[in-house]
């Protein structure tokens, strides 16, 4: 009987979701590029002050159903969005600045509607209430407790009139113990993550420390700006497009192993422009997409000069003329205008889709906003320092157990996708990765899918160690299959292929990382604060409900690349 209830209302859905299909689909191209100035998203403290001193800072920030503005061009856009209140409310929500050192309290409140504005697939482990769009928001990462993770069984609709087994507080508590750094915030809710972001639930974080950060004289106020970076398809009435027919519709009537759309987004605006003056600029750039990788360049062949990598900076800075970015990561970059020999330039796109063997990009996807740049050359006192800050170097002899994670896609008889796992198992199956809190642990992480997968873990930061390719892959992929046993299948034997180099931008502490196909990549994860002095979290990291880690393109986390992640004592 449960099974045939969510059969008819899968049916529904699609019948539902493919009426709004009757609508024309959008071709991209017909929309003029670099008509819209690149917005600036608003800003809230996420800290009070009080008698001269900084005190936890309490928001209260609510989920809002309202029309957004995409492009000049195009109608209004039934979105998501977080903000103050409906009228604030953006696409991205407004950048929350958080310092180090100083608790932020958000009060997160649902305003959705009934129904949902894209279709979703209730074949797939999904919040289902009776009514309401289930939301619950992670701070990507963040280092706080359990209880605040934003666990996806922690939903709640409108009103919290139904909520999900592990919701607990509509308070979220962020102790932002960790240094400073680019976070950003999201929808988590279990099956739905993939639609919800895409229907605009995202925001950007930041954690500053002006005591150790304004040393360092980077560029600052206007100078330093917040990229959000993101894909969407439109049909021609302005309404967001996701196909709402699966690979697989007598298996799942919805679900597509991948999302892409072909009109770049930047801070809410497709291809938008920005002036900017001759001189260095910070970017904090955010790919917010539910499945396209970037791979940055610029068309007047400008480097970009990195500083931080995900939610840590490096240690001293490192240039590229071009760098790759997955869904979920955050590239912490410095451009010079004053060295540009024209007066504009194009930030490019030229990474395949999906990655790495998919469909080149074209003219649409491959370019992702311009920079318009003054003649005259600007006063800059900013600086690019030789050493920013020191930070622990791995200490592989702390490590005090070594695990093996294998990816898997699942196919249908047709080879269609239906599904992806970590280690063979799904997200309802008891944790089998329970580190010690306050412990290093080692990770061979094995690709055995043909995608390059972005792994992020939860609360944990972790270094990449090496690349190697696998020897004799089917065969060992036969084996793993068959087992689900690394040590069994002579992992060892087969890790004994090509050494690809991590980019030096990419060599300090990450919370995700690109997980290329047929390699096992070997990880340090840190399961403490980075340190100096005591890293033990001020926090029961061992309480429920836990944590979790999972692969970042959204479509694969929903249906069900995701594990739990417990901590013990």
């Amino acid at each position: 009987m449960e099974k045939l209830l969510i059969f008819l209302i899968s049916l529904v859905m699609v019948v539902r979701s493919s009426r709004g299909d009757d609508n024309k689909l959008l071709t991209a191209s017909k929309l003029e590029m670099f008509v819209d100035d690149l917005p600036m998203m608003p800003k809230i403290r996420g800290f009070a002050v009080k008698d001269g001193a900084i005190v936890p800072g309490n928001l209260t920030i609510g989920m809002f159903h309202k029309l957004w503005k995409f492009h000049r061009d195009l109608p209004e856009t039934r979105v998501f969005a977080y903000g103050l209140s409906k009228e604030s409310a953006t696409v991205p929500g407004p950048t929350i600045e958080a310092r180090s050192g100083v608790h932020t309290h958000v009060s997160w409140e649902n305003h959705l509607p009934s129904r949902h504005i894209l279709p979703w697939d209730p074949t797939i482990p999904t919040a289902m209430p009776s009514s309401g769009v289930p939301t619950v928001v992670h701070l990507h990462g963040g280092v706080h407790p359990p209880s605040s993770d934003g666990n996806s069984n922690s939903w709640f609709t409108s009103g919290f009139r139904a909520t999900g087994p592990t919701w607990s507080s509509p308070i979220s508590s962020y102790p932002n113990v960790q240094g400073p750094g680019n976070l950003w915030y999201h929808d988590h809710a279990m099956g739905l993550t993939r639609v919800n972001l895409l229907s605009g639930l995202i925001g950007a974080y930041a954690l500053t420390d002006p005591a150790v950060e304004s040393p360092l004289s980077l560029p600052s106020g206007p100078f330093d700006l917040h990229l959000v970076v993101f894909d969407r398809s439109f049909r021609t009435d302005g309404s967001i497009y996701m196909n709402s027919t699966g690979n697989n519709p007598s298996i799942h009537p919805q679900w597509q192993p991948e999302y892409f759309g072909d009109a770049i987004i930047v801070n809410g605006k497709a291809w938008p422009r920005l002036r900017v003056h001759r001189r260095r600029y910070r970017f904090r750039i955010l790919n917010a997409s539910n499945a396209r990788f970037f791979r940055f360049s610029l068309s007047n062949s400008l480097p970009f000069t990195h500083i931080g990598s995900d939610s840590v900076y490096l240690s001293k800075p490192v240039k590229t003329r071009a760098f790759l970015l997955a869904p979920s990561e955050i590239a912490d970059v410095i451009i010079d205008f004053a060295g540009s020999a024209t007066d504009s330039a194009i930030l490019h796109n030229d990474a395949a889709y999906p990655f790495p063997t998919g469909d080149p990009v074209d003219e649409t996807n491959s370019k992702v906003m311009k920079f318009i740049i003054g003649r005259q050359r600007s006063p800059d006192p900013s600086r690019i320092p030789r050493h920013l800050f020191r930070l622990p170097k791995p200490a592989l002899h702390r490590a005090v157990t070594t695990r093996y994670i294998a990816m898997y896609e699942y196919t249908s008889p047709s080879d269609e996708p239906t599904h992806l796992y970590l280690n063979g198992k799904s997200y309802e199956e008891p944790a089998t990765e329970t580190p010690k809190s306050g412990t290093n642990e080692i990770w061979h992480v094995i690709n055995l899918t043909d995608d390059n997968h972005p792994l992020h873990i939860h609360l944990g930061l972790f270094t990449v160690l090496e690349q190697r390719e696998i020897k004799d892959e089917e065969k060992f992929k036969d084996c793993m299959t068959r087992l689900n046993d690394a040590i069994k299948c002579h992992v060892d034997d087969h890790a004994v292929g090509k050494r690809d180099k991590v980019a030096k931008h990419e060599r300090g502490w990450k919370n995700v990382f690109k997980f290329q196909p047929g390699f096992v990549t070997t990880i340090l994860v840190r399961f403490e604060l980075l340190g100096p002095g005591n890293t033990t979290y001020p926090f029961d990291a061992t309480a429920e409900p836990g944590y979790v880690y999972h692969c970042h393109i959204l479509d694969h986390e929903d249906n069900a690349m995701m594990r739990p992640l417990k901590l013990k004592p």
